[in-house]
């Protein structure tokens, strides 16, 4: 699925695409400009047209963008810096297609399975510490040994394909390139099709994929299926890596359920989620969930902002920092959250400790904000507020996000 360009868009579509980036659904943004649901509805398909100044205005203001941005004009979308040459090599290195097609493998030798393995490992290890530049150079030739492993050797090497795809999906998430993710991950889902515990971890970054790309409530529905599959017919006897991936994709399913205002739904899940937690506790990482009772905390935080409730977001957050398993949970996921959190402040009126906390996700992990759209997308929000901090400002000059 193609994701037009917001300046190519209808004003209307401008609007929606805009209300997605704020992650607000449709009912909180209603309430927000005073509206019904049914108005922002038809006003974003474009049924009805937007010819009031002061309208446009107050949408601007809840939107956080200037009027000329809606209008199209004098458009500066806040961007992620990409590598455009290093993600067309990932493109070029998914659509290869040389196994199936018996073009010739090159000089490259084929990779015995356990050094695949090691391989993948690493790149794992390496997206995890957030050094998202670096996965990008190791991406391509990654994806070419796995295939060239997995025809030699279709069996032993499935693992390490599985994995090549999730991680280059994971990736591809964070810069913004859904439509490309979108691929890795059905690639992923289906070279583990039969294999539960495989399908289970590729439907992890398929859930990422389909929220990203705004098909939230088909998210919940993959993601729900998905999760009772893997789950063990026994609690009590699951064992941690059932346990972690079955949490994990209810919190998957309870993330895409926040961006559609589903209250009961994201409760329900993330209790749910949490029960399974207590089972692995912290400190885990299998099929690189991060799963636990704080993974679970830190995703009520990110689901009460999507749903409106920035306070809530924010006792969250500041509670669960607290756990000695915040520590415990991989760079790339703190830093994560740490945007997440400074969106909630900013919710809440509070620029100077999302400015506090989106400079302590640059320095604990510099490309989650150089490199991730949405990050930048905050981090300008935040710089342009007249309390920002003067390590905001800093950091946004220096990243050039204006």
């Amino acid at each position: 699925m193609r994701v037009n360009r917001p300046e190519a868009l209808p004003v209307g579509r401008r609007v929606a695409y805009w209300r997605v980036r704020r992650k607000l659904s449709q009912q909180v943004f209603a309430d927000r400009l005073g509206k019904s649901k049914s108005w922002v509805d038809k006003i974003e398909r474009g049924v009805r047209s937007l010819d009031k100044v002061s309208t446009l205005q107050a949408i601007a203001a809840v939107l956080r963008v200037d009027t000329a941005v809606l209008l199209g004009r004098d458009i500066h979308p806040v961007e992620v810096t990409e590598r455009v040459e290093d993600v067309e090599r990932i493109r070029a290195a998914l659509s290869r297609y040389e196994i199936p097609l018996g073009r010739p493998a090159g000089r490259r030798p084929v990779l015995p399975v356990d050094r695949m393995a090691r391989e993948v490992a690493h790149v794992w290890t390496t997206f995890q510490y957030a050094r998202y530049p670096q996965v990008v150079d190791l991406l391509p030739d990654l994806l070419t040994d796995a295939q060239r492993t997995h025809a030699h050797d279709s069996e032993a090497a499935r693992v390490p394909l599985v994995e090549a795809y999730r991680i280059t999906a994971a990736l591809l998430v964070k810069l913004g390139d859904a439509d490309l993710a979108w691929l890795a991950a059905d690639r992923a889902m289906i070279a583990a099709t039969g294999d539960r515990v495989l399908v289970a971890a590729a439907a992890v970054q398929l859930g990422q994929v389909l929220r990203e790309s705004g098909w939230a409530r088909e998210a919940t529905s993959a993601m729900r299926a998905a999760a009772y599959r893997i789950a063990p017919p026994v609690i009590e006897y699951g064992s941690p890596i059932e346990l972690s991936l079955c949490g994990t994709l209810l919190v998957q399913a309870a993330l895409a359920a926040a961006r559609y205002g589903d209250d009961a739904a994201v409760t329900e899940l993330l209790d749910e989620a949490a029960d399974l937690a207590e089972r692995v506790g912290d400190g885990q990482d299998h099929h690189r969930t991060g799963f636990g009772p704080t993974a679970v905390a830190l995703a009520r935080a990110t689901a009460a902002v999507d749903l409106g409730d920035a306070r809530d977001a924010v006792t969250w957050h500041e509670k669960t920092i607290q756990r000695g398993g915040w520590r415990c949970l991989p760079v790339e996921h703190r830093a994560a959250h740490l945007v997440d959190a400074a969106r909630a402040y900013l919710e809440v009126g509070d620029p100077v400790n999302a400015g506090r906390v989106l400079v302590d996700a640059a320095r604990i992990a510099p490309a989650e904000v150089r490199h991730r759209p949405t990050a930048r997308d905050v981090l300008a929000q935040v710089a342009r507020d007249p309390d920002a901090p003067a390590t905001v400002t800093q950091l946004a000059d220096t990243l050039g996000v204006g």
